[in-house]
């Protein structure tokens, strides 16, 4: 991988893990499993785009870029998860 690159690492990983947790959620909220991975498709190929064309511009900032993302991808994550425990429990 590109020395570059490797500021965007976490990014990349914690990432995946959160498309993975997105489409958890559209699953169990049952919607249409072709039409979800047409969207995830989308919205991976999108940020494959922004991050071919935009990395040099951003490398200034990757600091800034690395903690809003993080915090971004956490928030979601709480957020799956708030909403997984009703269903959750209903299975006690």
């Amino acid at each position: 991988m590109d020395p570059e690159l490797m500021h965007f690492l976490p990014l990349l990983v914690f990432g995946n893990i959160e498309n993975l947790i997105l489409a958890a959620q559209g699953v169990a909220a049952s919607v249409n499993p072709v039409g979800l991975a047409c969207l995830s498709f989308c919205a991976v190929l999108f940020w494959l785009l922004i991050g071919t064309f935009g990395t040099k511009v951003a490398m200034k900032y990757a600091r800034y870029i690395n903690f809003i993302g993080g915090l971004a991808i956490f928030i979601l994550g709480i957020q799956a998860i708030a909403e997984s425990i009703p269903g959750m429990l209903a299975f006690l």
